[in-house]
């Protein structure tokens, strides 16, 4: 007889159940390997250009080819849209090859693997999150791939035993491969050329095999499978769902299917504190308004027409600290905006006509000022050169009209916050791939080299890329009789000698003539090698 006792003694203990791994599809076991090896290829001691462009292809390829015909991203606008943004940032890469291209390439094949994970997001930052979010699951997932064979004994058994039948097979093998190469010279140049083939594919293995390749080789595996292994990141799609495109009027204090978030906690806040608060609200905007009126009267008569400084005039200081100050005012005016408007003055009928009139002016000053910071970038251009800082508060002035636009539409049509994040996500997002289609460098250096510059920052036009270098030969011959300066280590420009100069430029094209693989080559890296080539 079996006591109740020693039966729960022999009962296995409660052990929690583990996890069923994430299935892998037969295509997606097929990408894996073959994108970590595109990925090693590719990149390994090789610069962003044309491999992006083939790896992107490879991973748009193989995330379309797996992804279902039923599945929400093929009905999304935004997984078009930033498909479309992924694909032309990649060429970009390819033809041209600069920075901003090799940001909006990556940052646009994130996104829109976030809208393939999260086909109902709508904020751009919330798809770029997801899209990286889904690396920690992907290499989760990667790990569960390593693992120690079943019946590994028995597999072993298995090999002894054929290894044992084939030792007499394999020794006659030998002695007549022997017997051969004395008796036939033919057979014995074969062998000879196959061992040799044998020997320079292992020399050429362990030449490429060190610790920090094996590591760059295991973040291509990472990498590809946090691309093709689309795992299902909910998390900012929950956080995104609890925000609206309308500031709506709800009693927080009421616990009911219409309230989402009942607050119960003492409320001290009544229609006298409103009031108050559309006071203060209404004297601020007021008193701003007057004071911006002021600044911009004196920016349109200083600056607008006819502007030219005087000797002496510190043109650094006027645009530099000059931008920088006003476009932090313009930030700090919308910020100010966006606060009083955030919940119950948008309902507060006495004084809203009148509130959202001043605040309209208020933003359409700003927007003066706007204009008013573009021509102080417009003047340093002018009078000393193109940089890629002017180029940037041109774009930043672009998103500022934007968001100026959309404070607007807050303070008629009620918009909310988050409204407003969204809308400006995506024109930061339209920008960012705006500035990938452009021939930055090739630009700046025309510009900076016209005759009509007395001081040329040569150092600045030296360290740019070598698509540029055809640009530098050609206006060799201008150098003379100008000042050329280049920025040393502690920020200060220093005098760049003639001869100096030309030595390294002579330098940099011995060196892009010398040094570049498939791989790295651009559009514009085989024109410039045409270009100098035909000028010798």
């Amino acid at each position: 007889m079996t006591t109740l006792t020693s039966a729960a003694a022999q009962w296995p203990a409660a052990s929690r159940p583990a996890a069923t791994p994430f299935p892998l599809t037969a295509l997606q076991k097929l990408l894996l390997p073959v994108g970590a090896i595109l990925f090693d290829v590719l990149f390994w001691q090789e610069r962003m250009a044309l491999n992006m462009l083939l790896y992107t292809a490879f991973i748009i390829g193989g995330v379309l080819a797996g992804l279902p015909r039923h599945a929400a991203g093929w009905r999304s606008g935004y997984f078009w849209l930033t498909l479309g943004g992924t694909v032309l940032s990649a060429l970009m890469v390819a033809i041209y090859g600069s920075g901003a291209a090799q940001l909006s390439a990556v940052a646009s094949l994130a996104v829109w693997l976030g809208y393939v994970n999260q086909a109902h997001l709508k904020l751009v930052g919330y798809a770029l999150l997801t899209g990286l979010a889904n690396l920690l699951p992907a290499a989760q997932r990667l790990t569960q791939l390593v693992r120690l064979p079943q019946n590994l004994e028995g597999r072993l058994s298995r090999t002894r035993y054929y290894g044992r039948l084939l030792v007499v097979p394999v020794g006659a093998l030998l002695v007549f491969h022997v017997l051969f190469v004395i008796a036939n010279p033919k057979y014995k140049a074969l062998t000879s050329r196959a061992l040799d083939l044998v020997g320079q594919f292992f020399d050429l293995l362990f030449a490429r095999l060190s610790v920090p390749h094996l590591l760059f080789f295991g973040l291509g595996l990472v990498l590809t499978a946090g691309a093709v292994l689309i795992i299902p990141v909910h998390f900012f799609a929950d956080h995104e769902s609890r925000f609206g495109e309308f500031v709506r009027r709800g009693r927080d204090r009421v616990a009911s299917f219409a309230v989402r978030r009942p607050d119960f906690r003492a409320k001290s806040f009544g229609m006298l504190d409103l009031r108050r608060e559309y006071l203060m609200a209404l004297s601020l905007v007021g008193l701003v308004n007057v004071l911006l009126l002021v600044v911009n009267v004196i920016d349109i008569r200083w600056i607008w027409f006819g502007f030219v400084p005087a000797k002496g005039f510190d043109l650094t200081q006027f645009v530099h600290e000059g931008t920088y100050v006003l476009i932090l005012s313009i930030l700090v005016a919308m910020g100010i905006v966006l606060w009083f408007f955030r919940r119950n003055l948008n309902f507060y009928q006495p004084g809203l006509p009148t509130l959202r009139r001043a605040a309209t002016v208020w933003v359409l000053q700003n927007a003066v000022l706007a204009i008013s910071v573009g021509l102080r970038n417009y003047y340093y251009i002018q009078y000393t050169g193109l940089a890629y800082k002017r180029i940037g508060v041109y774009g930043f002035l672009l998103l500022t009209f934007f968001g100026l636009a959309t404070v607007l539409l807050k303070i008629w049509q009620r918009r909310s916050a988050y409204a407003l994040f969204r809308l400006n996500a995506l024109a930061a997002y339209a920008v960012m791939v705006l500035l990938a289609c452009g021939n930055w460098e090739i630009w700046i250096a025309r510009y900076n080299l016209q005759p009509r510059f007395a001081e040329i920052d040569y150092g600045f036009l030296l360290d740019m890329p070598d698509r540029v270098l055809p640009e530098l030969a050609a206006h060799q011959a201008l150098l003379s009789g100008r000042r050329l300066v280049q920025e040393n280590d502690y920020n200060t420009w220093i005098p760049l000698p003639e001869a100096d100069a030309r030595q390294q430029l002579a330098g940099r094209i011995r060196q892009f003539r010398a040094q570049r693989h498939w791989p790295s080559y651009t559009w514009a890296d085989y024109q410039a090698y045409q270009q100098l080539s035909g000028r010798e």
